[in-house]
């Protein structure tokens, strides 16, 4: 049975990785075994403190650093890593922005940025790594869809676009790729306790508040929780598994009346 989850030796892309949810699934993948190569585009700084962060927990980390929404970049960094580290197994299509401004009050430049880097990059980087996966006739993507792949929320216009679009590329990916025995699905993370969340985390803040109470869970996720939806869909055990959205969400999506920890 542990075949099934086994990872050892794989080689796990993943983009928009030296913090937050994309740092916790290196980490997941990485203590399974996999090598790790985390990107980023902001810092180099932030890439190599990345990748010192998992070297100091044994786990076997590099960094490259380009822009997944400029084309020539990614195709150049992709022959790059299948070069010096080996073909890529594993793509974690986890770049993302978000811009919490009213429709009405929003610039088309604005829009245009999240739709490009959430939407447009996955399909950048898939269309070079999955080049190489069919020709191995193996490989496994994962692109990081949200709830708002399923609903919409006030002032997040572009970022549900963007999630709800890439939910559908999703399943094209797998519509025109399963043939090849290269599975791509999504994982569709609810509200996550990072550095980022901080603070809002504190008792008695009106958001916290709504997402304690609206989850039956009746908590924030782990970012750990997500580790292990990632090695499930980049393992043997999602041999069968194609254009499938997995929500890690404490049951947000199941209900939109009380949930089981209310009275």
């Amino acid at each position: 049975m542990t075949n099934l989850f086994d990872v050892k030796g794989k080689v796990a892309l993943i983009t928009g990785s030296t913090h937050g949810l994309g740092m916790a699934m290196a980490k997941g993948l990485g203590e399974a075994g996999a090598t790790i190569v985390i990107n980023g585009n902001s810092s180099q700084q932030k890439i190599d403190d990345a990748v010192a962060a998992l070297k100091s927990e044994g786990i076997n980390a590099v960094g490259y650093k380009f822009n997944v929404t400029e084309e020539q970049e990614v195709k150049a960094a992709v022959a790059k890593i299948e070069s010096e580290v080996g073909p890529i197994d594993i793509l974690i299509n986890n770049a993302g922005i978000i811009k919490r401004i009213p429709l009405l009050d929003m610039e088309v430049a604005d829009f245009r940025e999240v739709i490009d880097i959430d939407l447009v990059s996955p399909f950048i980087v898939s269309k070079h790594v999955a080049k190489g996966m069919i020709e191995r006739r193996q490989g496994k993507i994962i692109n990081i869809c949200s709830m708002m792949s399923e609903l919409g929320r006030s002032t997040v216009s572009a970022y549900a676009a963007a999630k709800g679009g890439l939910k559908m590329l999703t399943k094209n990916m797998a519509t025109e790729w399963a043939k090849y025995n290269v599975q791509i699905n999504g994982i569709g993370p609810g509200y996550f306790a990072t550095e980022q969340t901080k603070p809002i985390r504190v008792d008695g803040h009106p958001f916290n508040d709504f997402i304690i109470s609206r989850t039956p869970a009746a908590k924030w996720g782990d970012p750990g929780d997500l580790a292990g939806a990632a090695i499930f869909l980049s393992s043997k055990a999602s041999d069968f598994v194609n254009g499938h959205i997995l929500y890690v969400d404490g049951g947000i999506l199941a209900t939109i009346g009380k949930p089981s920890n209310e009275n």
